[in-house]
């Protein structure tokens, strides 16, 4: 059984678009979707590249996970997450 990380581009309604089109996959065990760093991890007996192959052809943007996009997501909310604006005058 192999663990395959992946980086789709998801908002509101794609996790279940998402889910739906893995389910049409033989071989998956497990999916385990992160909505804040847009990170699915699958689990199961299916090749990777196929993997890959049924995100896309469901209308979503996925790549493989990389250890560039895990320093990203945490940078990204390290610098966006403590934005305050309470003491800023504009006008």
């Amino acid at each position: 059984m192999e663990t395959v990380e992946l980086k789709v581009e998801m908002v509101g309604i794609h996790e279940k678009r998402l889910r739906k089109c893995l389910s049409k996959l033989k071989g998956i065990e497990k999916v385990e979707v992160d909505a804040s760093s847009q990170k699915v991890a699958v689990t199961g007996y299916a090749h990777r590249n196929k993997i890959l192959k049924a995100i896309r052809r469901g209308g979503l943007k996925a790549d493989f996970w990389s250890t560039q996009n895990e320093l990203l997501s945490v940078y990204a909310s390290a610098s966006y997450g403590n934005l305050g604006f309470n003491n800023v005058n504009f006008f």
